[in-house]
C-alpha cells in the first residue's frame, strides 16, 4: 500500500507540475546584481553578480573550428559491479515518496532498492597535452559533454585556460531521491569524491597515457542542476582535492536521501548554515541561475525547493564570507538551458581558472 500511494504521489506530482514563475532579479532581498547589455557576459576578472540576457546567442568558442588543433576523446565505461563506493541502487519506475508527517523536510522513500547501473565516462585530452607531464584537469557531471570539450578546443588554442584534461562522468542513472544519480549529486558529504578519486581518475590514468595533477588548485569540478550542487559538494567537503567550482542552475536545495539530522536541508545547507558558520575555504565559485528555473518541482512543500531563491541565497552568502565567486542571472531562460550554456561556458572556464600559474603552458 506504502508503495502504491508513493507511486501515485509521484505520478500525481509529474502530472500536476506548473511551469515555473518568471522571476525578477530585482526582487527585494535578491542580492544587488549589474545588469548588462543584451547579448554581453560579464568580465572573467571580476567578482560579484551579473545579469544576462534576454537573449542567448553561442559564444564565438563555442563554435568548432577545423584549423585549430583538437583535443582526443577517450570513453570507456564502468559497471556498478566494480565499485567498492556505488554498488547501485535505482527507485522504481514512476514512483517518487512521501513526505514525513512529522517532519514536511524528510522524504520517505520505499521504492528504492539495489540496481546494477553502466557509467560511460568521456575524456578529453589536447592535443598541447606533453605525456608524462602533470595536467590540470575539470571534472564534470553527467557526461559525456561535447560542449566542454569544444569550449576548450577554442580556449587552450587562445591560451585562455590552462592547457587541461577534461573528464566528463556518465551518472548512475535515475534522478533525485532514491536513485543512484541522486545518491551521487546530492548526498551531503566527500563519498563522490573519493569515489571519482579513487575509482575513476586511476581508470584515466591508465587509459589516456596522462598524469593528473594532485595540486588541488589545478583541479575543477563542474555540472549542472544536481550535477551543480555535486560539483560544490566535492570541493566543499574536499578542499585538498578541488578549488575551483562552475554550477548552471545548482541543485542548492534539500533533495538529499537518505536524510541526514547534521545536514537535515540537504544542500540547503550551505546558504543557510555551512557556508555562514564555517571559516573561509580555499574555492573560487562560479554559479548561475536562470529567471524560470525550478520551483517546487515535486510534492515536498519544505520552503527548500525554489532553485532560483537558493542560487541567490548561496551569492549573498558567498558575498559575506568573501569568498571570490561570481554569480550570474539569466533572464529568458529555464533550468540549465542549453543556449545559456553555449553562451556562458567559455567566460565561466576562464573565470575559475582565473589566478592559475602559466595559463599559456
Amino acid at each position: 500500500m506504502v508503495a502504491l500511494l508513493a507511486g501515485l504521489h509521484g505520478a500525481i506530482a509529474a502530472a500536476e507540475r506548473p511551469e515555473p514563475p518568471t522571476r525578477d532579479p530585482n526582487t527585494p532581498g535578491y542580492v544587488t546584481a549589474i545588469e548588462l547589455p543584451d547579448g554581453a557576459v560579464p568580465p572573467i576578472n571580476v567578482n560579484g553578480n551579473f545579469i544576462i540576457g534576454p537573449t542567448h546567442k553561442p559564444a564565438p568558442e563555442m563554435i568548432p573550428r577545423s584549423h585549430i588543433p583538437k583535443g582526443t576523446i577517450h570513453e570507456f565505461t564502468m559497471e556498478s559491479k566494480d565499485s567498492k563506493v556505488y554498488p547501485g541502487i535505482a527507485r522504481d519506475q514512476d514512483t517518487f515518496g512521501t513526505p514525513d508527517p512529522d517532519n514536511p523536510a524528510k522524504l520517505i522513500v520505499t521504492t528504492s532498492r539495489p540496481a546494477p547501473y553502466t557509467r560511460k565516462v568521456a575524456v578529453y585530452v589536447p592535443q598541447q597535452y606533453v605525456p608524462g607531464t602533470d595536467s590540470p584537469f575539470i571534472v564534470g557531471a553527467d557526461g559525456p559533454d561535447p560542449l566542454l570539450f569544444t569550449a576548450l578546443d577554442n580556449l587552450i588554442d587562445q591560451g585562455r585556460v590552462p592547457i587541461m584534461v577534461a573528464i566528463s562522468i556518465g551518472n548512475g542513472s535515475g534522478d533525485a531521491q532514491g536513485s543512484q544519480r541522486g545518491l551521487e549529486y546530492d548526498t551531503m558529504s566527500g563519498l563522490y569524491a573519493e569515489f571519482v578519486e579513487t575509482e575513476v581518475l586511476p581508470l584515466v590514468e591508465a587509459k589516456c597515457n596522462v598524469k593528473l595533477s594532485k595540486d588541488p588548485n589545478a583541479r575543477a569540478t563542474m555540472g549542472c542542476s544536481s550535477g551543480g550542487a555535486a560539483a560544490m559538494i566535492m570541493a566543499w567537503y574536499r578542499p585538498d582535492l578541488y578549488r575551483r567550482v562552475l554550477s548552471f542552475s545548482g541543485t542548492f536545495v534539500n533533495q538529499q536521501w537518505p536524510y541526514n539530522p547534521e545536514t537535515p536541508g540537504g544542500a540547503w545547507e550551505f546558504h543557510e548554515t555551512l557556508i555562514p558558520n564555517s571559516p573561509v575555504k580555499p574555492l573560487r565559485i562560479w554559479l548561475h541561475v536562470a529567471d524560470r528555473d525550478n520551483y517546487n518541482p515535486n510534492i515536498m512543500r519544505d520552503n527548500m525547493h525554489d532553485w532560483v531563491l537558493a542560487n541567490q541565497r548561496m551569492a549573498k552568502a558567498l558575498a559575506e564570507k568573501g569568498y571570490p565567486y561570481q554569480f550570474t542571472f539569466a533572464r529568458n531562460a529555464k533550468h540549465c538551458e542549453r543556449s545559456v550554456k553555449e553562451q556562458l561556458l567559455p567566460q565561466a572556464l576562464e573565470y575559475i581558472w582565473q589566478g592559475y600559474p602559466d595559463l599559456a603552458k
